[in-house]
């Protein structure tokens, strides 16, 4: 049986992504249906509003939770969106469990996208999609927790969540405990916003938004904090 080294997977598995990126593509250009949900999903998430992006699911009907589905990965790899927009949606849509359980599956394959887009493309490509700052972030945040790292970002409310994913596949961490770290990570704050975006209504949105946003902050400016105490003690 005939076997691939290193460098011959690499190539097959960029050939590969390469023409899923060609008949996606041409899926947009000639389907109808594909162009309609490319343009209505970014239009909605330019809102940034839950309720324009659940009238853009619930469009679809029986087949809504698909779309959520591969809303989430569109999210993931157009890094910018905010992809607790489709949780609280989600959870508006269909109740706190099985919402959380789309929002938690659908961000984990689209976690496992980035990271093998960035492992197959490199740097260069993970740079255009996330910019080349967020990705200097990220490498300083492998750099400081090392092995934890995906665990680590996982659980802060402050580091985005798509960039982390990229910048994982352009390490030498395995694909099975960066998958693994990822799905233990991400689901308290699934939880958190499936049982809130159930509870959401109207100005409610914005309020409990604002909550998080808040207490994102406080956590941000906690390990702040630390950071700076930690370097004066080492630089005395």
């Amino acid at each position: 049986m005939f076997k691939m080294n290193k460098s011959q997977l690499t190539r097959y598995y960029r050939v590969s992504l390469l023409a899923l990126l060609l008949l996606a593509l041409i899926a947009w250009a000639w389907i109808p249906g594909v162009s309609d949900f490319l343009h209505g999903s970014l239009a909605a998430f330019t809102t940034i509003d839950q309720h324009a992006v659940e009238n853009f699911i619930r469009s679809y009907g029986t087949q809504a939770a698909v779309v959520s589905f591969f809303l989430m990965i569109l999210q993931a790899i157009v890094a910018p969106l905010p992809a607790f927009v489709i949780t609280f949606a989600n959870a508006s849509l269909f109740g706190a469990f099985w919402g959380g359980v789309l929002s938690w599956s659908s961000a984990m394959a689209g976690a496992a996208l980035c990271f093998f887009i960035a492992r197959i493309l490199g740097r260069g490509a993970v740079e255009k999609l996330t910019g080349k700052t967020v990705l200097n972030h990220m490498d300083a945040f492998f750099e400081r927790y090392g092995k934890h790292t995906i665990l680590v970002c996982r659980l802060l409310p402050f580091v985005p969540f798509d960039p982390v994913s990229y910048a994982a596949g352009l390490t030498s961490i395995r694909f099975r405990h960066f998958f693994i770290a990822t799905g233990i990570g991400q689901l308290p704050a699934t939880i958190v916003y499936s049982w809130a975006g159930s509870l959401l209504t109207g100005g409610t949105f914005w309020f409990v938004t604002g909550l998080f946003v808040l207490f994102a902050l406080s956590v941000a400016i906690s390990v702040a904090r630390s950071l700076y105490l930690e370097h004066q003690q080492k630089k005395s």
